[in-house]
This record gives C-alpha cells, sequence and structure tokens, in this order.
C-alpha cells in the first residue's frame, strides 16, 4: 500500500475485535458489512478516510486469537506470517464507511463497503471478496486503526478528489467530514452504472461517475479526466486527494506536481493495490476453496 508522507496516526493502535452484525449487497459489485459489538468502544472515529487492517477469519477464530500485537509492524508481522497455514487469518486494508456512534438503544457500528472481484459462488472470488459474500452475523474480526492519508491544512474547503472503486469509501468520508460549504469535484471510476453508489456531499461538490467499460486498467478513465480538468478546478487554495490503483495515485501526483507546477504538499495519494499483485491466499484456503466447489 503506497502512501504518502504525511499520515494522521491514530491515538491507539492496539488490536481491537469486532464482531459482524449485519451485511447488505449494494450493487453488483458492492457488499457492505457492518461491524460492532465485542470492543466497538475502543474504537476512536476520525472522520475523512480512516483506514485500518482488518484480519478476516478465512482459518477460523483460533487464527484470531493468535494475532501478535503490532502486527502491522515489521516483527509483529513476521510472527503474523508464523501462524500456521489454513489458520493464519487474511490481513487486507480497508476504509471506514460509515462510523455510528452508540445511542440509548444501540452500540457504535462501523460499515465497511467491500468491492466484490469473482464470485464466491464459482470459486473465483479472492478471499476478502469471498469472505465479505459469505460471513454471517456473529462472526468475529480484528482489526488495526491506521489514522488517515487525507491530510489538508486547517481551513481547507475546496479539494479535488479522484478515485478508482476502491477508493469511493475514502471519497464518501472525505465528503462526509468536510464543512457544509466545501466545494471541489469527486471523480470516481467504477465498473459498472449500478455501482454508482451515492453518498451524502456538500452542495458545492460535482461528483461526476465515470463507468469503466471493456479491460480497461483500473484508475486509467479516472487519471484521463484529472488530467483534462482546467485550470479553475485547481485555484488555490484547495488539497487534491488521488486513491486507488496504485498507478492512479501515481501518475496523478505526478501530473499535477510535475506538469501542473503545484506544491507537492497540496496532494494526499494513496495506492490501494495494484493489478496483479494482490496478496496472496494461504494454500490451505486455495484449497478449501476448491474443493467447495467441485
Amino acid at each position: 500500500m503506497a502512501r504518502a508522507g504525511r499520515l494522521v496516526k491514530p491515538a491507539s493502535q492496539d488490536l481491537i475485535r469486532l464482531t459482524v452484525l449485519r451485511t447488505a449487497r449494494l450493487s453488483p459489485h458492492w457488499v457492505r458489512v457492518t461491524l460492532g459489538g465485542a470492543e466497538i468502544d475502543r474504537f476512536t472515529p476520525m472522520g475523512y478516510d480512516q483506514w485500518f487492517r482488518i484480519f478476516l477469519p478465512l482459518g477460523g477464530n483460533d487464527g484470531l486469537e493468535r494475532i501478535p500485537a503490532k502486527a502491522n509492524k515489521l516483527f509483529g508481522y513476521l510472527r503474523y506470517l508464523r501462524i500456521p497455514d489454513g489458520m493464519r487469518p487474511v490481513m487486507r486494508n480497508y476504509t471506514v464507511r460509515a462510523y455510528r456512534a452508540a445511542t440509548a438503544t444501540a452500540g457504535a457500528e462501523i460499515d465497511v463497503d467491500f468491492v466484490l472481484h469473482g464470485s464466491a459462488a464459482d470459486g473465483t472470488a479472492g478471499p476478502a471478496s469471498r469472505w465479505a459474500e459469505t460471513c454471517e452475523p456473529g462472526e468475529s474480526v480484528v482489526i488495526i486503526d491506521e489514522g488517515l492519508a487525507f491530510n489538508p491544512e486547517r481551513g481547507t474547503e475546496r479539494v479535488p478528489l479522484a478515485a478508482d472503486e476502491t477508493g469511493l469509501p475514502a471519497v464518501a468520508g472525505v465528503c462526509a467530514s468536510l464543512p457544509a460549504h466545501a466545494t471541489g469535484i469527486a471523480l470516481i471510476e467504477i465498473p459498472g452504472e449500478d455501482d454508482a453508489l451515492s453518498f451524502p456531499h456538500p452542495a458545492g461538490i460535482d461528483v461526476r461517475w465515470i463507468v469503466r467499460e471493456g479491460d480497461e486498467k483500473p484508475g486509467t478513465l479516472a487519471l484521463s479526466a484529472l488530467r483534462t480538468l482546467p485550470e479553475s478546478d485547481l485555484a488555490a487554495p484547495f488539497h487534491a486527494y488521488v486513491v486507488g490503483e496504485q498507478a492512479l495515485p501515481t501518475d496523478a501526483r505526478r501530473h499535477l506536481v510535475g506538469d501542473r507546477g503545484l506544491d507537492k504538499d497540496l496532494v494526499s495519494f494513496c495506492g490501494y493495490w495494484r493489478v496483479g499483485a494482490s496478496s496472496p491466499t494461504p494454500k490451505a484456503q486455495l484449497a478449501s476453496a476448491a474443493e467447495a466447489h467441485e
């Protein structure tokens, strides 16, 4: 996960154990999993594009109990890798799509939106997609809060935003945290028209959905749209934010800083994934998935 250098870290990065409360299919390529219960009171919402590492129990709950503290750091991660194959949870990075504080009648909740690649039914889904499609209320997960990548100067109220579908939750989180009078543009590339999930945003934010067709590399169309923005959309003061497949934020930052001459400190960016380089699924889980579909 390529990241900008000015990250906002959370106050605590302890392991937090949560429970699946419910799931909802939002579109052909989106499933929302709502987490809460357990240790939800230990989670501190920061708004904007708050992201976390999540450990999915594809090898059973015994693996969750063996996750070491600081599994997001080098030595902790090496200890995590020593959990036996078949028991070791799958670790992925996700964004808080929405946080709801506790009320008199209900506990706090976190919505996490999963992009679906492939299908759990025919065995083509990756481990995170398969879990999101098949998880049930009551299942356990573990998360480690990682804070924010979006880090503008105080008082910044104009934002050019660009993302592929994996960055949609982060863009939605940023828009939900901006003041009502904020202005800007949000360029969001999605795999299909049905995946244009509306989200609350200031009236001054122009949300533009870009539907990807065929086998075009994710992020290509969003990058092209960003490159064609007129100078008026990038008039100071502003802070740009670009997230998605790694080439999108990397090339977008190069364009904004190198070609447009913008100050690099005015661009927050984060590469969420890379085409052809997704994290491997443990061999035992690949075998069990294959057996389930024979």
